[in-house]
């Protein structure tokens, strides 16, 4: 499965004094997207890192096109790029529940050795469910 939905409701704390979402809260939102991206493949973040890999941010891009508004249920599409190999990258888009394309972003992350602190090859059994 190399794409996924994830659907956020927008709550008024993640707004401004105008009711738009303030642009930290995108960064929450693509982790939300990835951490359900990896459990409709079968694989807990959670046992990854119990396992001695994690997975830290590298790059982050956002492309903001137009607001989002407290009580918006925003729709987060992630897409894996290309199969990973020591990093993995995806690209999302964001739309709201009339289908308006509102951001676009972009994300790298490292698989890291936690014993080790340098960067590892993506686990095997992420790929196995990757073909799968």
């Amino acid at each position: 499965m190399n794409s996924h939905q994830t659907f956020v409701k927008v709550r008024y704390a993640e707004t401004d004094q105008m009711g738009v979402v303030h642009h930290a809260n995108y960064a929450v939102y693509l982790e939300l997207a990835r951490i359900n991206w990896l459990e409709n493949l079968g694989i807990s973040y959670k046992k990854m890192e119990e396992s001695g890999v994690m997975l830290p941010v590298y790059d982050m891009r956002f492309s903001f096109l137009k607001p989002a508004y407290f009580d918006d249920t925003l729709c987060v599409k992630i897409e894996l790029r290309k199969q990973p190999g020591a990093s993995i990258i995806f690209d999302y888009k964001i739309t709201n529940e009339e289908g308006v394309l509102l951001t676009k972003a972009e994300t790298t992350l490292v698989f890291v050795d936690m014993q080790t602190n340098r960067p590892t090859r993506c686990p095997k059994y992420v790929l196995d469910k990757l073909k799968a």
